[in-house]
């Protein structure tokens, strides 16, 4: 059957996933064929990611695109397994011959939905040959990321984008964004890549905690400064069974690094969350993220950080309550990190309780799995935040007339209407300002990518899949374009998740998140038992910027906050406000259909196989 709506037409499957299975894997599950890519014809069309990477050792070297296996891409690079892919379903089943024609979607006649993703995976869509493609070639291996412009394009970049150096910081927020290959010199001037966050010049690291989604480990280990590369560092991660299993055998040539499972008790939990814990001679350091610790994340996706200050060590003999921040950050950081239950944390909890972090003016916003009742309820997730914005704002007149705005990268099941969670838990979170007792129903703005004209290479981060999407058409009269002019990264694909309330000229913001977070029950969690009680599934982690935390009533908006520094008041706000909303034309961009008839701006087409 199909379904049209203002913002395009599904041809569907008579078997998809219910409403309540979110778009994410099991931990484990594998796509063993998914981390090949296609060959460019040589003038004309292009796939995404058209650097061919180096295929599992036992397999024959061949070229096809894949749903979502950019992560799998990068990791693969080294010449063991790579890990999973970010929030990739399996897409086993049979493919309908009709290819699209840029304004239908195109489903399978058998696609399992996600609780069918533990029995298959592993599975992949057959493979689809690409317009004009030229015969397979031997793969090469390359030492730099993918890049939409060919293997040459990295010969023309600044050798300062990969060299650590010490960057113009604003220190009021100390919120940054990643560089990014390609753009303006003054777009990356304040930027943080990787090896920017473990130099020498933030610290003489000792040892380090690295909490994510995905990894490519011997990548990683390359990212630390050689004086540094065999400093203990402890992974915490979500993988079980096989996926485990290589991310194991990945740090067999790495003996200073050791893991950590985090428990996903509940069925379609991820370990989401994404921080650092660097520990130094001269004090400790809090870094919260929203990267994966693989190559293709740090080089041409917009992604958001907040780097803490360096702490210093409590002196001896201090209280348990000390060094304390007027947001309560040191104890919210412990309570999260005992909630993982984990031995190998317990020295971590210990020496974080040694230092002095006083200066902290950010909240932290965590979600941990779990069924939690009473005041329990507003620990995690969505309640907490609407608990903190509650607390720590203020009611604001004309407030109805301040939109909440949220983007994302990856999108779950919202059920049959807004009503169900969207509106009555979600946007009643988003809308709260102080103890007002006005249940003020704003505009919403939901900034997703569309289809065009954005760099399809990282399409594979952004898995918002037909099957879910067909059956809310509801949501996309929400949804807004991914613009960012004022930070150079229009056609940077958005990886980063940020929500915020925006004044009705969108020059003053009320609050700002960032987080790992995407809109998903899954991630914030939904009330259960007639509101009795909370389920979160994943493990998720934000920090919260509020205006009196800050002695202000609002942060104004920094609409050219590059090059950075250390002077402005405004907030660094990663895309450019207001958003544009949809056109009748737009589609929101779904990762296992083809977009074959029109390239996106570097040329590339996208076609999943």
């Amino acid at each position: 059957m199909s379904q049209d709506s203002q913002h395009g037409k599904w041809t569907i499957s008579s078997s998809d996933d219910d409403d309540n299975k979110e778009d994410l894997p099991p931990s484990g599950t594998t796509a063993s064929d998914s981390r090949q890519t296609a060959e460019p014809s040589r003038g004309s069309r292009r796939s995404a990611s058209p650097v061919p990477v180096k295929a599992e050792p036992a397999r024959t070297p061949e070229y096809s695109l894949s749903i979502g296996s950019e992560a799998r891409q990068s990791a693969a690079r080294n010449q063991l397994n790579p890990v999973k892919r970010e929030t990739s379903p399996s897409l086993a089943g049979k493919r309908k011959k009709e290819v699209s024609d840029g304004t239908g979607w195109a489903l399978s006649d058998s696609d399992e939905d996600d609780g069918d993703v533990k029995k298959n995976s592993g599975g992949n869509l057959p493979k689809r040959a690409l317009p004009n493609a030229e015969k397979k070639k031997p793969k090469v291996e390359s030492e730099r990321p993918p890049s939409p412009h060919g293997r040459l394009y990295y010969l023309d970049e600044p050798e300062d984008f990969f060299e650590s150096c010490t960057p113009p910081l604003n220190d009021t927020y100390r919120f940054y964004l990643n560089k990014v290959t390609g753009l303006n010199r003054k777009y990356n001037s304040g930027a943080l890549h990787i090896r920017d966050i473990l130099s020498p010049l933030f610290g003489t690291l000792k040892e380090s905690v690295q909490f994510n989604y995905c990894f490519d480990i011997p990548w990683m280990v390359k990212q630390y400064p050689s004086e540094f590369r065999d400093c203990p560092v402890l992974i915490v991660h979500g993988d079980k069974r096989e996926a485990k299993a290589r991310l194991l055998q990945q740090a067999q040539p790495f003996p200073h690094v050791r893991f950590c499972q985090a428990k996903l008790d509940i069925a379609f939990g991820t370990h989401h969350t994404k921080m650092m814990l660097l520990w130094y001679e001269e004090g400790f350091r809090v870094i919260i993220l929203t990267s994966n610790l693989i190559r293709a994340d740090w080089y041409q996706k917009t992604q958001g950080m907040w780097m803490s200050p360096l702490f210093p060590r409590l002196p001896e003999g201090s209280s348990p309550s000390a060094g304390e921040s007027p947001t309560f950050f040191k104890q919210d950081l412990l309570d999260y990190l005992a909630s993982y239950r984990a031995p190998e944390l317990e020295e971590w909890i210990r020496r974080i309780g040694e230092h002095d972090l006083s200066e902290t003016r950010v909240y932290l916003v965590a979600s941990t799995p779990g069924r939690f009742v009473g005041s329990d309820m507003e620990r995690w997730g969505l309640l907490r935040l609407r608990k903190l914005l509650h607390e720590h704002t203020n009611p604001i007149p004309g407030e109805e007339k301040w939109p909440v705005v949220g983007q994302f990268s990856s999108i779950g099941s919202m059920g049959a209407d807004k009503t169900k969670w969207l509106v009555g838990e979600f946007q009643r979170t988003l809308t709260t300002l102080g103890k007002s007792s006005l249940r003020s129903d704003p505009p919403m703005h939901l900034v997703h990518s569309n289809v065009c004209p954005l760099n399809t290479t990282a399409g594979g981060s952004l898995p918002y899949s037909v099957q879910t999407a067909q059956k809310q058409l509801w949501l996309h009269s929400y949804f807004h374009r991914w613009k960012a002019n004022c930070t150079g990264r229009s056609h940077a694909m958005p990886h980063i998740k940020t929500y915020m309330r925006v004044s009705p000229d969108f020059t003053q913001l009320a609050w700002f998140l960032v987080t790992s977070a995407n809109l998903s029950k899954a991630a914030w969690g939904a009330l259960e038992k007639n509101n009795t009680q909370m389920m979160v599934r994943s493990y998720e982690l934000g920090v919260l910027f509020v205006p009196s935390a800050f002695n202000m009533k609002t942060f104004p908006v920094d609409k050219n906050p590059f090059p950075v520094s250390s002077s402005t008041s405004g907030f660094p706000v990663p895309f450019d406000l207001p958003p544009s909303s949809y056109s009748p034309k737009d589609q929101p961009w779904i990762w296992n259909i083809p977009y074959s008839q029109e390239p996106d701006t570097h040329g590339n087409i996208w076609v999943p196989s």
